[in-house]
């Protein structure tokens, strides 16, 4: 790992697998193809996330872009490069979402045919919007990996070139050029987290950063359920497995370049898991005002769950992407606020009478809880005939004053079941 040698050598850091290099001067040509074309995203400085994490947290905000992701910097970059006949036959790209939309998006701004595979189980909201762009979207695959094995027989079938997600030297460009807009806005950074899916954006940013700041730390976080890159660095062998919230990072073989680049430059890789992650995104809309997906907000995840390894440092954190369904985020939302006893569910013994229902409903307004939802259960429960169970959801302030209301209903003589 990077933090084992000493980086005096960042013009030849990209050199990497397959003789492919890509260098600080690179990314600044990159830099100047977006110009005009990609969102310079703003990079500010978290008051309230900062005191939360005990750190000076600056947010990258690349969720902002016009696709909701910075995989639009890579996509126009690679697509830029194409020869005039190469534009002509169009191109080919698998992915799970951000990066589709970002190959859409500017191949329809270039006038560029693009076919897009998609994997079985990507979000509907990033195959729509990745058809509304114009591209044809071909569903194939239960994993990236075997969508990527179909978008290669079909592109190689039709001449179509191949517009790679994250192992390739111009798409590793033009997210490195993120480190150089962070790094302008926010010098005195120290530490940058960064997800990790194939290995496109931290090798981007790894080579971009360090060509600035040689000192500086660059920690990859990665889903707990898709340890790829983590596997390959650190000669783990976990297990890579299920849906996770961030299908935007759940890539089960990082690219070749990427991973060479990583092994030098990276200095550490931080697993998280969904519930990190959910509460990361929870977060972000609740004090940012700001849509994460659940790769996205990786990196405040990783924050949050070891802070100890960020505490009073000047870290930056990259938002990679905002593209996550509605329904998703209710979820999220409802379910952090199960988490911390603001909504409950409560099954309570009645005897089944008139008024006992008054009597519950009475105690927890005056407790100062509010009833969501309420049924009554006779048939399908333990209990005696002349018994009910109910079965009430309920919102409270906080998991102190959850402890009250149920401290109240027992010392009434009700059973709970939480």
């Amino acid at each position: 790992m990077a933090s084992d040698r000493n980086i005096s050598e960042t013009d030849r850091a990209g050199r990497s697998a397959g003789g492919a290099t890509i260098s600080p001067a690179d990314i600044e040509a990159a830099a100047t193809t977006l110009r005009g074309s990609v969102i310079e995203t703003a990079c500010n400085r978290s008051r309230t996330l900062s005191e939360i994490c005990g750190c000076h947290l600056w947010l990258k905000f690349e969720n902002l872009q016009f696709t909701s992701s910075f995989k639009e910097r890579g996509a126009l970059n690679r697509l830029s490069a194409l020869s005039a006949a190469e534009r002509e036959r169009g191109v080919v790209a698998m992915s799970a979402g951000n990066h589709a939309l970002g190959v859409a998006y500017h191949a329809k701004r270039l006038g560029i045919p693009a076919s897009i595979v998609m994997p079985e189980g990507t979000p509907m909201v990033k195959v729509e919007n990745t058809k509304r762009h114009g591209a044809n979207v071909i569903i194939s695959g239960k994993t990236l990996e075997e969508a990527g094995q179909f978008a290669r027989e079909y592109g190689s079938e039709r001449g179509l070139t191949m517009i790679h997600p994250y192992d390739d030297p111009l798409i590793i460009a033009g997210q490195g050029t993120i480190a150089f807009e962070m790094l302008r806005a926010a010098p005195e950074i120290e530490t940058l987290v960064v997800p990790i899916g194939g290995g496109g954006l931290i090798s981007g940013i790894a080579i971009a950063a360090k060509s600035v700041k040689p000192d500086i730390r660059i920690i990859g976080v990665q889903a707990r359920l898709y340890p790829s890159m983590y596997n390959v660095i650190k000669g783990e062998h976990l297990p890579m497995r299920g849906d996770t919230l961030a299908e935007g990072i759940a890539v089960k073989a990082p690219g070749q370049i990427t991973t060479e680049i990583v092994r030098r430059l990276v200095d550490d890789i931080i697993l998280v898991t969904d519930d990190e992650m959910e509460r990361a995104v929870s977060m972000l809309i609740n004090i940012e005002k700001t849509v994460a997906e659940g790769a996205g907000a990786a990196g405040l995840a990783a924050i949050m769950a070891s802070p100890e390894r960020f505490r009073g440092g000047n870290v930056g954190l990259v938002l990679s992407g905002g593209n996550i369904d509605t329904r998703l985020i209710a979820s999220v939302l409802t379910r952090e606020l199960a988490r911390e006893g603001r909504l409950t569910e409560l099954a309570i013994d009645i005897v089944d009478r008139p008024g006992q229902l008054a009597l519950v409903s009475n105690l927890l307004g005056e407790a100062g809880a509010n009833i969501i939802e309420v049924s009554h259960q006779r048939t399908f429960s333990d209990l005696p005939a002349k018994a009910a169970l109910l079965q009430l959801v309920i919102e409270t302030r906080d998991r102190s004053h959850l402890e009250e209301v149920v401290a109240r209903l027992t010392a009434a003589g009700f059973n709970l079941r939480t």
